[in-house]
C-alpha cells in the first residue's frame, strides 16, 4: 500500500501543483495522499501557505474530484514555534525547522550558512546546540502530541555532504538517544523521512539509524514520508526504506486510510 504524507505544493515552498501531485500519484499506485502545506508564522513567512483556507478548499476540490480514484487527506506542517488551529485539518505534522536564540529565530534546513549562524550563537557548540534543538523539539512533541513527527533530527541534514558536527561524535549520539527515549513515551507516530535523500543531500532517511533502533526498542509506531516537494519524488527511496526498516527489526508501517491511521505489514 502506497502513502505519503508529508507533501508540499506551489501553495508554499514546493515546485508542483496539486493536481499534478495527484495525478502523479494515481499513476505510481498510491491508496492514498496527504497533503501537508507548511502553516504560517509571524516570524518567517518565505515557505508557508499565504492563503490557508484557500488551501484547504483546493485540497478539499480535489478530494471531491478523485474520490474514485485515491483518498486524499488535508494536513498541516505545523512549526513547533507557533501553533496553528488543528481542527480543520485530518492531521496535524509537527516539526521544528527553527532554534530560537536571544530572540532571533534561526532556520536549520535552509542552508548550511544559516546553520552555521545557528552554531555561531552557540558559541560554536554543536552539543549545545542540539542540546537546545531536542530540548525544544521534545518538549513540544509532549505538550501538542501531533499526529505525526516530522524530521526529529533535522539538525543533521548537511552531515553527509557539508558539516560534520553531530554524526562523528558519540556525545551528540547519546544526546540524541535521551531525548528520542523522551519523545516516545508520547503515542505520537514518528516518520521515516527520505527527503535529504530526493534534494540530493544525503543518502539515509531521518532519523538515523541509532534512533530507528530505539523506536523498533519501544515499539513506536513509524510512518514512510518522503517530503516530497516535487511530484516526481512522492515514492523516493520508498522500497529501499522498507529493507532498511526490515533490517532492523521492524514488521509494521503506519498508514493514513479510510480515515484512520491503521498498521500494516511491511
Amino acid at each position: 500500500m502506497l502513502s505519503n504524507f508529508h507533501t508540499h505544493t506551489i501553495l508554499c515552498d514546493g515546485k508542483s501543483a496539486p493536481e499534478e501531485v495527484v495525478l502523479s500519484a494515481i499513476e505510481k499506485g498510491f491508496s492514498s495522499i496527504g497533503f501537508s502545506g507548511h502553516a504560517p508564522t509571524d516570524f518567517d513567512d518565505s515557505y508557508c501557505l499565504k492563503d490557508v483556507n484557500g488551501y484547504i478548499a483546493t485540497i478539499k476540490a480535489l478530494k471531491e474530484k478523485y474520490q474514485k480514484e485515491i483518498e486524499i487527506y488535508v494536513g498541516i506542517e505545523e512549526d513547533a514555534y507557533q501553533r496553528i488551529d488543528r481542527a480543520p485539518f485530518d492531521y496535524l505534522l509537527g516539526s521544528s525547522h527553527y532554534l530560537k536564540v536571544n530572540g532571533v529565530y534561526h532556520q536549520l534546513d535552509c542552508g548550511v550558512d544559516k546553520l552555521q549562524k545557528c552554531l555561531d550563537a552557540f558559541g560554536g557548540n554543536p552539543l549545545a546546540l542540539a542540546e537546545a534543538y531536542y530540548q525544544q523539539f521534545t518538549a513540544y512533541i509532549k505538550d501538542r502530541k501531533p499526529d505525526i513527527v516530522g524530521h526529529f533530527d533535522l539538525i543533521t541534514k548537511y552531515e553527509e555532504s557539508q558539516t560534520d558536527w553531530f554524526l562523528s561524535n558519540p556525545d551528540y549520539h547519546k544526546l540524541a538517544e535521551n531525548y528520542m527515549n523522551i519523545a516516545t513515551d508520547c503515542d505520537v507516530i514518528f516518520e521515516l523521512n527520505t527527503g535529504g535523500i530526493a534534494r540530493g543531500i544525503r543518502t539515509t532517511p531521518y532519523p538515523f539509524e541509532n534512533l530507528l533502533h530505539i523506536l523498533k526498542k519501544k515499539d513506536a509506531k513509524i510512518i514512510l514520508n518522503s517530503d516530497s516537494h516535487h511530484k516526481d519524488t512522492l515514492d523516493c527511496w520508498f522500497s529501499e526504506a522498507k529493507k532498511y526498516l526490515k533490517d532492523i527489526g521492524f514488521q509494521y508501517l503506519y498508514t493514513l486510510y479510510h480515515h484512520e491511521f491503521q498498521k500494516i505489514s511491511l
